[in-house]
């Protein structure tokens, strides 16, 4: 058994690979917490990174949003830094694990957000985006969708096979939607089922992303349990995630999606980014990670140097 993330230090973190990681995360036993940031919107404290900012108050992965691999950019980070630098220099100035989201657009769904959510080439879920984030230094990908951007289960399982045969034992794949997405017929319960669950690790996912209960109208505690069960019986962990904004909701708030994640078996712990736009209030971050494992591991992991 690998050590457990949850005692891992930098130097360790810096050079783990696909199946230590995921064994380290499976040994911290349901209490890993996963910041999801914006690096290309201006920083909450400006000249820091939001993913450092979130690091600071106890998140143990990050994940990037609207990241793009042909465009790499993530504003905060110290001037000089070449655009196919910035994901390994972001490790290192935080010590922590680094992720990408990249969006599994149905081809035949027409954009309904905006502008600023709308998908470029450089984040869809392709094969060719998957090599370069692991030439750029990304150590997992969660193939996922934004609001109003029209990700379907169907489309996720087609790309999450061509990434898994481009990425082989290069990349931890985490595959599911927190959200409707933009397709609002498959809302509630139809967001993912247990046949998607199925899908998803025939076709290579390490992890299944699923709606945090008390996030989506309709999810509750109880069917994200189910869920989490299967996957668990098919030998996948699981993600819980809070993708509507909540992450900007009050303390109260957080901590009781976190006890219900907790209570459902999942294995990891998602917050996302859009407290205010760019990531989630760090008091909630801070909150959450209290709440499923104490102060104890909480200190820990804002305290550790990153030149352990």
């Amino acid at each position: 058994m690998h050590k457990r993330y949850l005692d891992c230090c930098a130097s360790e973190l810096a050079y783990i690979d696909r199946q230590g990681l995921l064994e380290s995360l499976r040994a911290s036993e349901g209490r890993i917490l996963i910041s999801e940031t914006i690096g290309a919107v201006q920083p909450m404290l400006m000249g820091i990174t939001n993913a450092e900012l979130a690091a600071s108050q106890g998140a143990d992965l990050l994940l990037l949003n609207l990241f793009d691999v042909d465009k790499p950019q993530i504003q905060g980070l110290p001037l000089g830094i070449a655009p196919e630098h910035c994901l390994r220099e972001l490790q290192r100035l935080t010590g922590r694990v680094i992720g990408v989201n990249l969006e599994a657009v149905d081809p035949d769904f027409k954009d309904t957000h905006g502008e600023f959510w709308a998908a470029t080439k450089g984040r869809l879920a392709t094969a060719e985006n998957a090599r370069k984030l692991v030439e750029l230094g990304a150590k997992f990908v969660v193939l996922t969708g934004n609001p109003g951007n029209g990700i379907s289960n169907e489309t996720i399982g087609h790309c999450l096979q061509e990434i898994r045969q481009a990425a082989g034992d290069s990349l931890v794949i985490v595959a599911g939607k927190m959200h409707a997405a933009g397709i609002l017929a498959r809302g509630g319960e139809k967001i993912i089922t247990c046949e998607d669950v199925s899908t998803f690790v025939a076709k290579g996912a390490d992890i299944v992303l699923l709606p945090a209960p008390g996030t989506v109208p309709g999810i509750s505690q109880q069917y994200i349990e189910q869920l989490v069960t299967h996957a668990h019986q098919l030998g996948a962990m699981t993600l819980t995630a809070i993708g509507t904004s909540q992450e900007g909701a009050s303390v109260e708030t957080i901590r009781q999606i976190a006890l219900m994640c907790k209570m459902t078996g999942t294995d990891l712990h998602h917050i996302g980014d859009t407290g205010y736009t760019g990531m989630a209030l760090p008091e909630n971050i801070m909150a959450y990670s209290v709440a499923i494992r104490g102060i104890r591991h909480t200190y820990s992991r804002m305290a550790r140097s990153i030149n352990r």
